[in-house]
């Protein structure tokens, strides 16, 4: 549970519209929050979706979980305790930039449920829209593509609290959408998921919009 520090604030509200923004963006505000093993593609699929919505004239952006580790989370390690920080950090940082109108997506192993709960609530209470992606890949391949070598340093106990080895990973019990980059390249997945988008209204299907961009 974070402690509440800050004293003697109050919120200001702008003098600017979330729907003002969604009429400027043509699009709604909305954190796509990729989960699941190290290894498993989350990164992967998160910047391959990021590149096509940007090539179809929507605003979005991505949040990864090495990058933000690099600026805002460097002083935390990867204990329970600072697992739980980093992942409150982002929920409140993606809460922001969907707020914003940008279509987030954080990429993010967030191996515990309660933690991934808390930020779904900081959305839901603020009228956002939350989409869980479980990254559904087995370990075995998870452990066979090992790009960092960490699977091995953490079999070999070079490495502790890994996530998968010596860590819990907990699955969502109902994610909003299962993808599995063992059996579909990410491609075909950003495709499935941008689908989703669209029939929930968080796309805006404007054919002018990509004209616009291939005249540029």
């Amino acid at each position: 549970m974070t402690t509440v520090k800050a004293t003697n604030i109050t919120w200001h509200s702008t003098h600017v519209d979330r729907k003002d923004r969604e009429r400027l963006l043509r699009q709604k505000g909305c954190t796509i929050w990729f989960t699941g093993l190290p290894s498993s593609g989350k990164s992967t699929t998160a910047f391959t979706l990021e590149h096509e919505l940007i090539s179809l004239g929507y605003l979005a952006y991505a949040l990864d979980g090495d990058n933000v580790r690099h600026g805002l989370n460097k002083n935390l390690g990867f204990s329970a305790e600072d697992r739980e920080e980093n992942i409150r950090r982002i929920g409140e940082v993606a809460k922001l930039f969907s707020d914003g109108g940008v279509i987030t997506m954080a990429s993010f192993i967030s191996p515990y449920r309660e933690d991934r709960d808390l930020a779904r609530k900081v959305h839901n209470d603020a009228g956002l829209c939350f989409v869980e992606v479980f990254v559904d890949t087995p370990i075995e391949i998870c452990e066979r593509r090992d790009p960092k070598g960490l699977y091995k340093k953490a079999r070999k106990g070079e490495i502790t609290g890994f996530t998968g080895i010596n860590d819990p990973y907990e699955p969502p019990l109902n994610p909003e959408i299962v993808v599995r980059t063992a059996e579909h390249p990410p491609h075909i997945i950003t495709a499935q998921i941008l689908s989703f988008l669209k029939r929930n209204g968080v796309l805006i299907v404007d054919e002018n919009r990509t004209e616009n961009l291939r005249d540029r």
